[in-house]
């Protein structure tokens, strides 16, 4: 049996979303389940634009001149870092308890094991999300109020 849905419901439930500010927004009839995410917003800070000039400058060597820095070898890949924290499940992430309220940690806190350290909303249910480990929080991967995925990464702990 085909499954048929009635287009004119995205259109509503966008209209609703892009109304009410709503990141996102579900709507269920009978067995049939619909979500809808709003549009993400590229940050400026992780917008990359690469552009070509043609003829107005002289081309580039081929190879870079050598650089007084040097290379940073200490770098660390916070998704590998065995403190890292990762999302045990889809959902919105809130790192305060309240909106308007304090985050409950920043980069440079420190945390005991089983410290609330943010809320993951999944249907409709906070999860509190603790601290696997005591230590110093050395990063931070999401922003409150953002979708997640399972496994994504929300903060490393060191």
């Amino acid at each position: 049996m085909p499954f048929e849905i009635d287009d004119s419901i995205f259109d509503r439930l966008a209209e609703i979303l892009k109304k009410h500010e709503l990141k996102e927004i579900e709507y269920q009839q009978g067995d049939v389940k619909i979500r809808i995410l709003a549009k993400q917003e590229i940050e400026p800070e992780r917008a990359v634009c690469v552009s070509r000039v043609v003829g107005t400058s002289p081309p580039l060597p081929d190879d870079p001149q050598p650089s007084d820095k040097p290379p940073q070898t200490n770098q660390v890949n916070f998704a590998t870092h065995e403190g890292a924290m990762k999302s045990p499940m889809v959902g919105t992430c809130y790192l305060a308890p309240e909106p308007g309220a304090a985050d409950f940690v920043s980069v440079g806190d420190i945390v005991q094991e089983g410290q609330p350290v943010l809320i993951i909303e999944a249907m409709k249910v906070m999860n509190m999300m603790k601290a696997q480990r005591p230590g110093k929080i050395i990063h931070i991967a999401v922003k409150s109020g953002e979708p997640i995925e399972y496994g994504q990464l929300l903060l490393v702990i060191e």
